[in-house]
């Protein structure tokens, strides 16, 4: 069992559901991406998904697309990402899975990206354009290190697309609660319940949701029907706000996690 496996186990065994959020590393500043993800466990949070900067995030929408921009102006690299996880992990065990895309991945080298990031002390990876068909490169890899390939199901998944993304999966399956891109949204998307009732009829593992999960409101609702609840544009939203008043921005995104937390937890 890694970080993520363990904590999903943990969780379960105490009849709690898991808060992840997200941020992206570098946005705005390196330094405030390891504040920040001590700031999110001492809130509650249960595993951190960490956006690795990508110039055509074609998954994101617009918070997150600039955060990757505003990362990427810093000259963020994977490179520093894998540098500030391995200085996080001084710190905190905290879970940590990465959110990337697969044109970072290629070019670094799959076998050198999965042992660089167990170096660093990260638990898996989200590759939000890589389909579980064409990545057995990387599972394979994966597999040796004990590293999480986490994969998305769909609203518009077919049973067996289900049956074979969770196959593929380790850690838990992320979930997509719409179709569309991530963002904030008012409501819960009516396509979320069905989806999750149909991966639960053909997966035993963790299923965690995310993309337009954005009040603790939503979060609770969420948290009723998955085992995980991930918030990120909304986080990325007070991120940008406070960006240039980095005591505000901790302080300010703390308040919002907790609140999330509690949220999640009270389910």
């Amino acid at each position: 069992m890694n970080r993520i496996d363990r904590k999903f186990a943990d969780l379960k065994a105490e009849g709690k559901k898991a808060f992840i959020p997200f941020i992206t590393a570098g946005d705005p500043r390196l330094d405030i991406t390891v504040s920040l993800a001590s700031k999110l466990e001492s809130a509650g949070a249960d595993i951190i998904e960490l956006g690795v900067p990508f110039s055509d995030p074609v998954a994101d929408g617009r918070s997150i697309q600039k955060s990757s921009l505003r990362a990427l102006k810093n000259g963020v690299s994977l490179k520093d990402v894998l540098s500030t996880v391995a200085k996080v992990r001084t710190q905190t065990q905290v879970p940590i899975a990465f959110l990337t895309y697969y044109n970072l991945i290629f070019k670094h080298g799959v076998k050198k990206f999965v042992q660089d990031a167990v170096e660093a002390g990260v638990d898996g990876t989200v590759i939000a354009d890589l389909p579980p068909e064409e990545a057995s490169e990387l599972i394979s890899a994966a597999r040796g290190h004990d590293f999480a390939t986490i994969f998305l199901v769909a609203p518009t998944s077919t049973p067996e697309r289900i049956k074979l993304i969770s196959e593929a999966c380790t850690g838990f399956v992320y979930c997509v609660s719409l179709t569309g891109v991530t963002g904030a949204r008012e409501r819960i998307s009516d396509m979320l319940a069905p989806t999750l009732r149909r991966i639960k009829e053909h997966s035993d593992k963790p299923v965690a949701v995310g993309f337009g999960v954005s009040t603790p409101d939503q979060a609770k609702e969420v948290a009723a029907m998955a085992d995980g609840v991930i918030v990120g544009s909304a986080i990325i939203n007070v991120i940008e706000t406070y960006a240039d008043e980095p005591g505000k921005l901790l302080s300010s995104v703390g308040r919002f996690a907790a609140d999330l937390v509690q949220a999640v937890k009270s389910t």
